[in-house]
């Protein structure tokens, strides 16, 4: 026996602040949900797979039009005709209550009740697949309690959107743990909502798949789904890669380089591990500059030189696909702290300034609301959902005064810089 366990596909998820990147691959990046999920199904239809369980959030929230539900379908269809069945829990964002349109799905595919948990046997493979969906988004109660009992001779598969006992990035649904779970008695819990891959228990099998399509650069690294195989009573599972565009982030160190041509081989240096076996994918990367070099001050008399040297350098990546979606700086300037701070002029006067701030917590803090505070909260709404500085965050505090630093000195040192 065989079956594909995946999870999260918020298929037509929305990606919103695209188009303030300059040379986004924005339909692609649009398109990837979709992609990956005809590549999950590829997948069953190649691999002859006796069953697809999906646990939880096909969609990212209700659907603007039916465009979104008849894509899903489709694919549904095409299992259909290969004798594929398909069994679905509802999660947080596709709950009863979110997705107000309905569309009749083949009688292939079972989505099970919102109501009450149930059971589906499918009596020629010996196998019981216990589910419940979310009636609404929020459901703050342990389902596992109420989940039948398992049925005696059967393989027993426990289908469940949960956040467990919570994970960071994650709203808490469904909590319960996996005491919890492993005394339920099934063979195998195929769980949804955690977007990372996670294998919690070996026997009985319990893990997270992660979501089949990463959406954003905190979703990194290979996602797919889980095949697995069940034979003499022996689990296996395969974790199988089908994302088409891959989320990365890169640390460049720029330790002791200080010419500008360096950066290219520096970059193809970072990148390389993450192009190693996946060359056929459109690789999305963030990357960080980061280290001491005199080209903090070439980035701070001339801003933007740093990042069109990196995009300059993706470019020139002949054997993979290589989109930069942000270029962010961590840097400092070759710079005797403790001699500058005794020079009694404007420099010297500067790094004072800046020491006293960082390297006092609370005076950082209150640096940043007296100063960034309101010049944040009046920014346009599509500018305000992309990447700003935290004002809770002290490392990207730091960083931001860093390179106001970094600005500074160099007009302060460069007898040509315009006032």
């Amino acid at each position: 026996m065989r079956f594909i366990h995946a999870a999260d596909l918020h298929i037509d998820s929305p990606l919103r602040g695209l188009d303030r990147y300059d040379g986004a691959p924005v339909e692609r990046l649009r398109t990837a949900t979709r992609s990956a999920f005809e590549r999950l199904i590829d997948r069953a239809i190649s691999e002859r797979v006796d069953f697809l369980l999906l646990a939880g959030d096909l969609y990212d929230g209700d659907w603007q039009d039916f465009h979104t539900g008849l894509f899903f379908r489709g694919q549904m269809v095409r299992l259909e005709r290969e004798g594929i069945q398909a069994f679905i829990v509802q999660g947080n964002h596709d709950a009863q209550g979110v997705i107000s349109k309905q569309l009749i799905l083949p009688s292939n595919v079972t989505v099970f009740s919102s109501r009450t948990a149930q059971t589906v046997r499918i009596e020629e493979l010996s196998v019981a697949i216990h589910g419940r969906s979310f009636p609404e988004r929020a459901v703050d109660e342990d389902l596992v309690p109420a989940y039948p009992p398992p049925v005696s001779g059967f393989f027993n598969i426990g289908l469940l959107h949960t956040s467990l006992t919570g994970r960071a990035g994650h709203d808490t649904y469904a909590p319960t743990d996996l005491p919890t779970l492993i005394a339920k008695g099934y063979d195998y819990w195929a769980l949804g909502h955690v977007h990372a891959r996670e294998v919690l228990h070996d026997k009985p099998r319990i893990l997270f798949p992660g979501n089949l399509q990463g959406r954003h650069a905190k979703e990194t690294g290979p996602k797919g789904c889980e095949l697995v195989t069940i034979e003499a009573g022996r689990i296996e599972s395969e974790f199988v890669a089908l994302d088409v565009v891959r989320w990365n982030q890169v640390t460049v160190s720029l330790d002791g380089i200080h010419r500008l041509e360096a950066l290219g081989e520096a970059f193809r240096h970072a990148v390389e591990p993450v192009l190693t076996g996946a060359r056929d994918r459109l690789h999305a990367v963030r990357v960080t500059l980061a280290g001491s070099t005199e080209l903090h001050r070439l980035e701070a008399s001339q801003p933007g030189t740093l990042a069109a040297a990196m995009y300059g350098a993706a470019q020139d990546i002949g054997e993979a696909e290589v989109w930069i979606e942000q270029v962010r700086l961590d840097l400092s300037a070759p710079l005797d702290r403790a001699q500058t701070v005794q020079r009694q002029d404007a420099v010297g006067e500067l790094v004072r300034l800046v020491d006293s701030i960082i390297g006092d917590e609370s005076e950082l803090l209150r640096w940043a609301q007296t100063e960034l505070g309101d010049l944040l909260g009046s920014l346009p709404q599509e500018v305000a959902a992309g990447d700003v500085p935290k004002l809770d965050d002290q490392v990207e505090l730091k960083s931001l005064m860093m390179d106001a630093e970094a600005t500074v000195l160099a007009r302060l040192t460069d007898p040509g810089a315009e006032a």
